[in-house]
């Protein structure tokens, strides 16, 4: 029998609800007023924790680490290019381990010396807010076709460096609560036997998964051996003593790597619904949650000591901002050996200055905050109610004032040009390859008519084939972003919609006359879905991301 009371199940489902409720609102909302989704999410988090009657829920950091941050991490690293991850380690490395290292043991030391805060306290702050977060740069940069190396490299930061301040986060924690920085020498090595096992089980465990995943032969199976992936990454080493991030994003990256010749085309499309949807969702519900903190944040404020925290607050803000770009700048131009400089493409001032300005904290710095525990041996943890304090403002600044900043400074920068212009040229390579497929699938064809294929069928697939050629041919040649291609291809796209809604709407009324059965329908509802998503997806691929808000408008 369950120990819960019964009153206590609906209240816990009702905060449930209202969170996810509240974060759809907030997302469409932010969509409508093409707002940065994180954004209005942290700031109507904050507002809806100071109404009258709301009570104050402290963010569970278990609830994060073992239900939310597995997902998300397992989803960025099959997201991401293995090759694009493989070819900036350099990079992504020197700022996952190296900028991490450096911004807390900046942070250690200004709040040391100007605020008289000891050495191990400060490195517990300065662990907890070292990391930065990828989810709202990405989605601002993507939006403003930032160059690929770049978002390549913000990304594999955002994938890796959860781990290094979350191994460092656990040292710090220990030595306040023993008195001693005698452990902290022994990171580096710990650091390493960590992260190397991690990564051995990420390895183990995905091509284990992937091959039962290809021997299964069914859809739903697959589905929930994906889902289940992330979690087994990522609880054995958490529980062990690890952080299980490389775990979950070692997974991630070797299924993306290999993932495309083991995994079904009907489980790829299942899991692009069903994957879009569980990141959209906790995306959304961790930035919520981060506003909710504000009343407990608020609350936690120590009288008598506005002063200090504020202090403490501003102070860690300047210094995790400066040290990044202290840190980025000659890290960027460190001279790299004959290899390394064939292989990465020289660093430009503007997109080392876009890194370096992309410092934004989000959610995990505040998880951390929350999981420091209340005692330290038999007295309170020295100056917890600062940390968090000083971590909510640091995200709250971040999010919001650099956040706010960074279309701007990539405008000013002109990497929304650069960024373009690689869009092209990108979108003609995939113009090149898809004629190619289309080429080898005719020549496939011929081959088969002399294996006594049915001559009219071979006649009709060719025509089909044939008019894609003509369709992609069509657009060759132009401005991927130019209006009059969005505009021509919005046009297509929309009179192909409206055909495709005559045929729903003609099967709909055979079924309301009792002419067709429900099994038939859902058949030829579920080919008219796949027809409309291949098609939005196909307009979007031609004419640039503006097409799907020009086939509204028309």
């Amino acid at each position: 029998m369950s120990s819960v009371a019964p009153d206590t199940v609906p209240d816990v489902l009702l905060v449930a609800f209202a969170v996810a409720a509240l974060t759809a609102l907030t997302s469409l909302i932010a969509r409508r007023l093409r707002i940065p989704q994180p954004f209005l999410l942290v700031i109507v988090g904050a507002c809806v924790a100071f109404v009258p009657g709301v009570p104050v829920h402290e963010m569970d950091p278990d609830l994060v680490l073992l239900l939310l941050l597995p997902p998300l991490l397992y989803a960025a690293g099959v997201s991401m290019s293995w090759r694009g991850f493989r070819d900036n380690l350099r990079p992504i490395l020197m700022l996952a381990i190296g900028c991490v290292l450096f911004t807390a043991s900046a942070v250690a030391a200004a709040c040391h010396y100007l605020l008289g805060i000891p050495w191990a306290v400060g490195l517990v702050l300065g662990a907890v807010v070292s990391p930065p977060d990828a989810v709202a740069p990405m989605a601002i940069a993507k939006r403003l076709s930032v160059p690929k190396r770049l978002l390549t490299i913000l990304e594999g930061e955002g994938l890796v460096n959860d781990a290094t301040a979350l191994i460092l986060f656990s040292f710090a924690v220990h030595a306040v609560v023993s008195g001693s920085m005698s452990s902290i020498p022994q990171a580096g090595l710990s650091f390493l036997a960590i992260a190397g096992a991690e990564i051995a089980w990420g390895l183990v465990l995905a091509s284990t998964l992937l091959y039962l995943r290809c021997r299964a032969d069914d859809a739903e199976v697959e589905m929930i051996l994906a889902l289940l992936t992330p979690f087994i990454a990522f609880w054995p080493p958490h529980f062990l003593g690890g952080s299980g991030v490389l775990a979950a994003v070692t997974a991630g990256l070797y299924t993306s790597r290999h993932g495309p010749r083991l995994i079904s085309s009907k489980t790829r499309l299942q899991g692009f619904f069903v994957w879009g949807l569980a990141i959209y969702l906790i995306d959304g519900v961790v930035f919520f949650l981060t506003g909710l903190q504000a009343r407990l944040v608020a609350d936690s404020y120590a009288t008598g000591r506005w002063q200090h925290m504020i202090a403490a607050a501003v102070i860690t803000t300047v210094v995790v901002i400066v040290i990044r770009f202290v840190w980025v700048f000659p890290a960027s131009y460190v001279p790299r050996p004959r290899r390394l400089r064939e292989m990465e493409a020289a660093p430009t001032w503007q997109g080392t200055f876009l890194v370096a300005f992309t410092g934004i904290r989000g959610a995990m710095s505040l998880v951390a905050a929350l999981s420091i525990p209340n005692l330290a041996g038999a007295v309170p943890f020295p100056d917890r109610d600062l940390i968090l304090f000083v971590t909510f403002c640091v995200i709250l600044f971040s999010l919001i004032g650099q956040g706010a900043l960074l279309p701007k400074v990539i405008q000013w920068l002109g990497l929304d040009h650069a960024g373009n212009n690689e869009a092209t040229l990108a979108r003609n390579h995939e113009l090149a390859a898809r004629l190619a497929a289309i080429d080898s699938a005719l020549g496939r064809l011929s081959a088969l008519e002399t294996h006594g294929v049915d001559p009219a069928t071979a006649d009709q697939l060719r025509r089909a084939h044939e008019d894609r050629r003509l369709h992609f041919l069509a657009t060759a040649g132009q401005t991927n972003n130019s209006p009059d291609v969005e505009t021509r291809t919005a046009v297509a796209a929309s009179v192909q919609l409206q055909m495709l809604a005559a045929e729903r709407q003609t099967i709909t009324n055979r079924h309301a006359q009792g002419r067709l059965n429900d099994d038939a329908r859902q058949r030829i509802e579920r080919e008219l879905d796949l027809e409309e998503a291949r098609l939005l997806h196909a307009a979007e691929s031609a004419g640039g991301p503006g097409t799907r808000a020009a086939i509204q408008l028309i």
